[in-house]
């Protein structure tokens, strides 16, 4: 399960968001809370992730409701991506994360049990 850390929706990507802010090891550990070891676990896990998935890789192109991609323009604005970006972010994050039934919140009409 994916933990929301300062703001971020995993700890991956708040070691990831603060390295980008050239913060050390030791300074994103403490931040955060977590050990020095665990940054650096997070952080090459992450690029392995990357490594494994490049960044041309072929894709299949999904319609979104304009009004919904009008939506993501603020946050995506606020990330210096464009909407597209953020969109493809976010739905790599869901997948990666595992988070697809946290996102959804479909347990219930699933017959799944928490």
């Amino acid at each position: 399960m994916s933990k929301p850390t300062l703001g971020w929706p995993t700890r991956t990507k708040a070691v990831l968001a603060l390295r980008e802010m050239k913060m050390t090891t030791r300074e994103i550990a403490a931040a955060i809370g977590i050990d020095v070891k665990t940054v650096c676990a997070l952080e090459a896990s992450a690029v392995r992730a990357i490594r494994e998935r490049p960044q041309r890789q072929r894709g299949r192109a999904i319609l979104l409701p304009l009004d919904v991609f009008d939506a993501l323009g603020p946050e995506a604005a606020r990330r210096n991506i464009s909407p597209a970006a953020l969109a493809r972010l976010l739905v790599e994050t869901v997948v990666d994360e595992n988070m697809i039934g946290a996102v959804l919140d479909d347990a219930d009409e699933l017959g799944e049990t928490a």
